[in-house]
């Protein structure tokens, strides 16, 4: 008992304040790859500690003082003009709204952590990932049953499953960068785990857009890390384009799977309509843009897509409940401000990280590239099961960035006190 009277005696609930939002930051990294309930949950929590433990002015100071700020308050600005002005409620305005709160809130929670915070966040995600990759493969070897919390890991399906092969792509585009970046050991491990992820993304978790993601990361790690060297510059990024076609043309899936994405846009622009991926996007690229078009200035509303939608298709596609490109959402619904103000928002977190010419500025801006390709295809931002996950781990590695004393060794060394 006296033993326990010590224990409870040394308890100090400052020290208990001081780490409660880096365990939430850690938290929602570990669960960035289960169901969008658990991401909510993460999100609630780590916005509720960071307005109890008293430090809400030092983390509004770290988001102004960020890139993303000015691009962040436009976004949200214009959203909430729109929503004023338009003459009309939709039966999907609250959740559009809450959406774009949503959108913006995620990121000030990233950019508003200590630097000790976001290495934890990172943390959480690298062990995420580990145990992630862990379930893919012995489901691939024992079959493991169906359980809610990994189902959308082991069975492909739905907009989860996709969440997660964006995240195993961001993933990928780390290690790319690593190996591009660095030699020894270092190098070894990142070209293999670009192994194991590639495979995952072809065997277990065959998003197109992903594995595009995956390529593409491969061209703006060149450009980042050799754009001052012309030269070099053009030498490795045709030797990267040249290695992205050998992967295609070697891999039956990749090339199967790409040659049936361009037969449906060939059949889309053709003028027939299909219940079919990439068919679906084309209908909505040319829905879309002719309302964006009708309304220019003001859009239609904020939670007028759907009512729109509706009025234009066929009973095939009215169900439908996003446009798949974030870009024409935001002009469909706030006119082309509000589509700029999404785009400003996205090539500002691009550019948080080109202009940081180390190896953390790359990380970060394959990162940023990745979230802004596929929001254009994938709602990466607007839809909640992706965007939850994808913008919270894009958020750390920018506020990482943010960071000029941040170095990747600090990820794995022991954490001291959260610093600023």
């Amino acid at each position: 008992m006296a033993g326990a009277g010590c224990r409870y005696a040394s308890y100090n609930p400052r020290m208990v304040k001081d780490k409660l939002v880096a365990c939430c930051a850690l938290f929602w990294g570990l669960v960035v790859f289960m169901p969008v309930g658990m991401n909510y949950l993460a999100f609630f929590a780590l916005g509720l500690a960071t307005l109890v433990t008293g430090s809400a002015g030092a983390r509004w100071r770290r988001v102004r003082a960020h890139p993303l700020y000015w691009p962040l308050a436009l976004f949200v600005t214009w959203t909430l003009v729109v929503l004023a002005l338009q003459p009309v409620w939709y039966a999907q305005t609250p959740s559009n709204v809450w959406h774009g709160a949503r959108i913006a809130a995620t990121l000030a929670l990233a950019l508003s952590l200590a630097a000790d915070e976001a290495r934890w966040a990172l943390r959480g995600f690298i062990a995420a990932a580990i145990c992630s990759l862990a379930i893919i493969v012995v489901h691939a070897v024992a079959d493991l049953p169906e359980l809610g919390v990994w189902r959308n890991l082991i069975s492909y399906s739905g907009n989860k499953s996709i969440a997660n092969a964006l995240l195993m792509a961001v993933l990928a585009g780390s290690a790319v960068v690593l190996a591009l970046s660095t030699v020894g050991k270092t190098r070894l491990v990142a070209v293999a785990l670009l192994a194991l992820l590639t495979a995952v993304l072809v065997l277990a978790l065959p998003s197109r857009t992903a594995l595009l993601m995956v390529l593409l990361a491969l061209l703006t790690a060149v450009v980042h890390q050799w754009r001052h060297h012309k030269p070099t510059l053009l030498r490795l990024l045709a030797l990267a384009l040249l290695a992205s076609a050998l992967f295609v043309a070697a891999v039956p899936e990749v090339r199967s799977r790409l040659a049936q994405g361009a037969s449906e846009v060939q059949q889309a622009v053709g003028g027939e309509v299909a219940f079919k991926s990439w068919n679906i996007r084309v209908q909505m690229i040319r829905h879309t843009g002719a309302m964006v078009l009708e309304r220019p200035w003001m859009g239609w509303g904020i939670g007028a897509w759907n009512d729109q939608w509706r009025k234009r298709v066929s009973p095939m596609l009215a169900d439908l409940n996003m446009p798949h490109n974030d870009l024409l959402w935001m002009g469909a619904q706030a006119g082309v401000p509000g589509a700029l103000s999404w785009l400003v928002l996205m090539l500002a977190a691009c550019r948080a990280g080109w202009r940081r010419q180390d190896v953390v500025g790359r990380l970060a801006f394959v990162a940023a590239v990745t979230l802004l390709l596929s929001a254009l295809v994938n709602s990466a931002t607007r839809d909640a099961v992706i965007g939850l996950s994808l913008l919270w781990v894009v958020g750390v590695y920018l506020r990482l960035a943010a960071d000029p004393q941040f170095d990747l060794r600090l990820v794995f060394a022991r954490a001291g006190p959260a610093a600023t």
